[in-house]
């Protein structure tokens, strides 16, 4: 989801170990072609006894480390989903105060302006441009050139952002009626109030997205973590100490406290530890300046399903009360798994995607992103399985209570569902896009999201009066189905990315093994809910909902394991022996 909640892990963020060898980025040419399949991981040699596994973890999340493709996804695994507990929280609390009503709805709109006038004039991905150029910068030991580029851009761009941020601040009663129609007088106002508080954060995003693209290419991921750590900090903190004084505004202005706090001056204190130094420059004629431009434009011309998804069910569901917060609340809850196994693992790939097409290393190019791709489509039915199955009690134990009913758990449930049928779709295209990115092509990409996304309006709008809400999340799955299998298709025609180099076998075991663990978590889920339904005394006890669901979810996460598990080794799945040996438990 592209709201200002979601989309920190975007900028910076387990599954590399399954997603790709490291060798691949890191070791020399072979005389021939020697594709590494993933049963061979299994083969990896241990690391050396001299190193206690305390000094290793040490040492990887020390800033200035450099990491391997596995490392650097496992640091980002790790302060994604510490972030994505700290946002659950925050929603948590959020649902507490506003339940579904009209700041809740308000809340969550109030960032659609914000996220797309940055994504409109810096392409959404100031980052991932940049780190494609000072990865080539880096390579052709041209760092200098690369710094006074990094000073020309964010000079430009801060000006450009800028002054459209102040003349969105001005134009924003209207902008916003234009985005959130079905909204009334009173609940727009609101949106507004709120839409100007939040939109400076966007400059924030800007600068802290370049400084650590910098900190990216020198593989150096653990700054990232504790910036998607301290972001999630600020809304909480923002609702703490000022909720009861300034309602709901609270919140926005912690956002905007957060991204100072983390993305920017995070960022730019440890690129200026690793020797950046910015300097307000203005060349129009600048090298880096004109292939960024090149890069972004496409990004900035372009409408890309997976960012517009949000603001599509955005403004259907606003015209049905209560719509947007709940949709909202179960896209966040399926986001943090996704972001974990997603974002994580492109952005971690990206650098070393970008390195190997720089070297013209297009074997190891195609063979990498297509395991990336096939490990972590398997992660992705896998968590889906369980994520369908275990839904319900899930959201009922985070989410109910104070003005959030039990009816909006149901509701919101049914949502999370079939968001999370589409998981592994969401990280395939995550990695296929920064294939694309990493060839330093943004042209092709977006032009061809821009047309499934026209393609995908008429389906959102008929599914949405065929099913109200409900149809809105299957629209979504389907649209991101459509933007998967456009962009595979077009790297398989472009012979960066064969169809064929997909690992099928082992997609179809994860499958079966998440049919098998999906279904009898759902038995049993089912089952415990029935039978402590009609137990007087769990009814009669305090706190007796919270207490059953989590004895659901517990239950239910270990029976899905131990099935999903046997599943695997019985049909010869190398996954779970690659998982362990790549976490240094066996």
């Amino acid at each position: 989801m592209a709201t200002e909640y979601s989309r920190l892990p975007n900028h910076a963020q387990a599954a590399a170990a399954l997603i790709k060898s490291s060798a691949v980025a890191s070791s020399p040419p072979n005389p021939g072609p020697q594709r590494q399949t993933l049963a061979d991981g299994v083969k990896s040699q241990p690391s050396s006894p001299a190193r206690s596994r305390w000094t290793r973890l040490l040492g990887a999340i020390h800033p200035s480390h450099v990491h391997s493709i596995f490392s650097a996804t496992v640091i980002l695994m790790a302060s994604t989903f510490l972030s994505r507990i700290m946002g659950l929280v925050r929603l948590k609390y959020i649902a507490w105060l506003f339940g579904s009503g009209m700041q809740a709805d308000a809340l969550t709109a109030a960032f659609y302006l914000p996220d797309m006038i940055s994504y409109f004039l810096v392409g959404g991905a100031a980052s991932i441009t940049f780190v494609t150029i000072l990865t080539r910068y880096r390579e052709e030991g041209r760092e200098p050139e690369g710094e006074r580029s990094l000073s020309v851009i964010l000079s430009t761009m801060f000006l450009v952002l800028g002054a459209a941020t102040l003349l969105a601040e001005i134009l924003a009663p209207w902008l916003v009626h234009l985005l959130v129609l079905g909204f009334d007088a009173q609940k727009t106002a609101l949106c507004v109030h709120l839409t100007r508080i939040v939109l400076p954060a966007q400059l924030c995003f800007l600068a802290g997205g370049i400084f650590g693209a910098v900190l990216i290419v020198r593989k150096q991921f653990s700054v990232q973590a504790f910036v998607a750590i301290i972001y999630g900090f600020g809304p909480i903190v923002g609702g703490l100490l000022l909720v009861k004084r300034m309602g709901v505004s609270s919140l926005a202005l912690g956002t905007v406290a957060g991204a100072i706090l983390g993305p920017f001056l995070l960022n730019y204190f440890f690129a200026y530890r690793a020797g950046t130094r910015y300097r307000f420059i203005l060349d129009w004629h600048d090298a880096g300046l004109r292939e960024w431009v090149r890069l972004s434009l496409p990004l900035m011309a372009g409408v890309s399903l997976v960012t517009a998804d949000n603001w599509i069910i955005g403004e259907f569901a606003s015209n049905t009360s209560g719509a947007i917060a709940l949709m909202n609340y179960a896209k966040q809850f399926f986001s943090a798994p996704m972001s974990i196994l997603a974002q994580a693992a492109g952005a971690a790939s990206m650098p070393f995607f970008a390195s190997l097409w720089t070297r013209d290393r297009r074997y190891e190019f195609a063979t990498g992103v297509a395991d990336s791709v096939s490990r972590v489509a398997a992660l992705g039915l896998l968590c889906a399985s369980g994520m369908v199955a275990l839904g319900w009690p899930g959201i009922d134990l985070v989410f109910t209570g104070g003005r959030f009913s039990a009816a909006d758990a149901r509701e919101c449930s049914l949502y999370f569902a079939i968001f999370s049928l589409s998981m592994f779709l969401w990280a395939a295209q995550a990695i296929y896009a920064r294939a694309f990115y990493a060839a330093g092509n943004t042209f092709v990409p977006m032009v061809a999201s821009t047309i499934v996304t026209v393609v995908s309006l008429p389906i959102y709008y008929s599914l949405y009066h065929w099913r109200g809400a409900t149809g809105l999340a299957l629209a979504s799955d389907l649209g991101i189905l459509l933007q998967t299998l456009t962009i595979a298709v077009l790297l398989h025609q472009r012979r960066m990315v064969s169809l064929a180099s997909l690992d099928f076998a082992e997609i179809g075991r994860c499958l079966l093994a998440a049919l098998a663990g999906g279904g009898g978590a759902w038995l049993l889920a089912w089952g415990l809910a029935a039978f402590a339904h009609h137990l007087p005394a769990v009814a009669a006890l305090r706190h007796a909902r919270s207490l059953t669901d989590a004895a659901i979810l517990l239950a239910g996460v270990i029976v899905w394991t131990l099935i999903a598990g046997w599943t695997l080794q019985k049909s010869g799945s190398a996954l779970p022996r690659v998982a362990l040996r790549r976490l240094g438990l066996i």
